[in-house]
């Protein structure tokens, strides 16, 4: 049910018969009134949901684990870039696909499509023989990631009323907690004492319980098309998916390459991505329209700024600091709780009536964080002190992107839900490819280097990377994230003249 669905006291389109001087009957109340999401008719699918979210955030921090060892094995590490961009690229095309086929058939189907095909790759790159068919498999994975995604969203936005959506979204959060912290563990150990094509399959199979016990509930809560008028398959907005997915990908691959030819796919990506964009996104997102448009945009903000300052940290503290590659990388395992905290934080009923105000907020945190990491260049300043500004980015991501998600299930038509929320992944994506793309080749220009790890897991790593190479990534990401303090007041939807 959405906030208009509220307004209206009843699903749209529901309108009881009017009889002479009686007063209509009272509504029906909703069922599970009352309850929480592990209520008797919410349980089944809270648990299946969360528990599928549980394994996707296991799959992404454990095969970042495995990865450098399965590039060794199949000899392609000249391809390591591409099993991870392969990834991001094919889920713009899964989020688009996700959202037009959740606004006909409701998100059953291609969530058991994107489970189906998220395993498939898995199993392919996990038997694979040569590192492009590895590469394939990392490319379906990110197709089934993309269906994924968005069809939980609009179940969300479908199957749970308004009051217990930003609760949802907390524990879609915490669910990250776990695997960001035993994650790399895990898969260090199964790598070591198994191999590293078990990290890949072993998790489809982990699979099969979760979603044995989530359909039957997602069938009888959220099935079939939504209430309102059904929209026909919309063909442009596939083929600009295909060019967005297309220019993202050539974007990256000009990114990895540092050579005046590289300029040749930087522009063939951007006349590609930028007018699909355009057209798949809300009208009026890049100039900040008041409402949706401004809560797709914040999104991408707060993502792209973030993840970009975070990529860099143990690259930072290993080159900069002397800090073996271990002891940096569980510098971000902090994360991941107060990322939860500030996720729970927002959840809390007495925030929802300063729900814009409280992205604002968020935003102000996650600026701090980004801009107070790169202080670890200084040999004065403790290396603790980068662990505790990106724990403080990660509390204000927790708010904002949990936020942006309650705002747009609220302006969202149920028959709009599975488009905008695809938006909403789609902003997210495109401004971590694009922020990526460019602080990585400003920071190779600066001097970013190469690093030796060593022989050793525990060792610390040799580079040539100079400060300033960091500061290229640092000051931009804070700056974007102080554009979204300022973007931040622009959330709250224009009232209808004459309210």
């Amino acid at each position: 049910m959405t906030a208009l669905d509220d307004d209206l006291g009843g699903p749209l389109g529901s309108v009881a018969p009017a009889a002479p001087d009686l007063a209509p009957p009272p509504p029906a109340p909703e069922p599970g009134t009352g309850e929480g999401v592990l209520g008797r008719s919410y349980r089944a699918l809270t648990l299946g949901i969360v528990t599928v979210v549980l394994l996707i955030a296991f799959e992404a921090t454990a095969v970042g684990t495995a990865m450098p060892v399965a590039a060794d094995r199949l000899d392609g590490v000249a391809l390591y870039a591409f099993a991870f961009s392969a990834y991001f690229t094919t889920s713009l095309l899964g989020m688009v696909a996700s959202g037009q086929w959740s606004d006909r058939k409701g998100p059953l189907p291609p969530l058991a499509a994107g489970i189906g095909a998220f395993a498939a790759g898995l199993l392919l790159s996990g038997t694979a023989t040569s590192m492009w068919v590895f590469v394939l498999g990392r490319a379906a994975q990110g197709i089934g990631g993309g269906l994924v995604i968005v069809a939980l969203y609009v179940t969300v936005s479908r199957a749970y009323p308004a009051r217990l959506q930003p609760t949802v979204m907390a524990a879609f959060a915490a669910s990250w907690v776990i695997p960001s912290v035993v994650g790399p563990l895990i898969s260090g150990t199964v790598t070591e004492q198994f191999g590293w094509r078990w990290v890949f399959l072993g998790i489809p199979a982990l699979v099969v319980l979760p979603a044995a016990v989530m359909f039957p509930a997602l069938r009888r809560a959220a099935s079939g098309p939504p209430p309102g008028e059904v929209r026909p398959v919309d063909r442009r907005r596939m083929k600009l998916a295909v060019a967005v997915a297309l220019g993202a990908g050539l974007l990256q691959y000009a990114g990895q390459d540092l050579r005046w030819l590289s300029l040749v796919p930087a522009v063939a990506g951007a006349a590609l991505m930028v007018p699909a964009a355009l057209g798949l996104l809300p009208r009026g997102t890049f100039r900040a329209a008041r409402g949706l448009p401004t809560v797709v945009l914040m999104r991408g903000i707060a993502a792209g700024a973030f993840i970009v300052a975070e990529s860099f940290v143990p690259l930072m503290l290993v080159t900069q600091r002397g800090l073996s590659v271990t002891m940096a990388g569980l510098s971000l395992a902090a994360g991941g709780a107060t990322w939860a905290a500030g996720s729970f934080v927002q959840s809390r009923p007495a925030m929802e009536p300063h729900r814009e105000r409280l992205v604002r907020i968020g935003m102000v945190v996650v600026t701090a964080g980004i801009a107070a990491t790169p202080l670890v260049l200084l040999e004065a300043v403790p290396v603790w002190i980068a662990t505790v500004a990106q724990a403080t980015g990660c509390f204000g991501m927790g708010v904002v992107i949990s936020s942006t998600s309650v705002l747009l299930m609220k302006l969202s038509k149920p028959e709009e839900a599975g488009a905008n929320s695809a938006a909403l992944q789609l902003s997210d994506g495109l401004s971590n490819i694009v922020l990526l793309a460019a602080c990585g080749a400003v920071f190779a220009a600066l001097g970013g280097g190469s690093v030796d790890v060593g022989h050793g897991a525990g060792q610390a790593a040799a580079s040539t990377s100079h400060p300033v190479a960091f500061l290229a990534v640092y000051l931009p990401s804070a700056a974007v994230a102080l554009v979204g303090v300022l973007v931040a007041g622009r959330l709250r939807a224009e009232e209808p003249a004459g309210k």
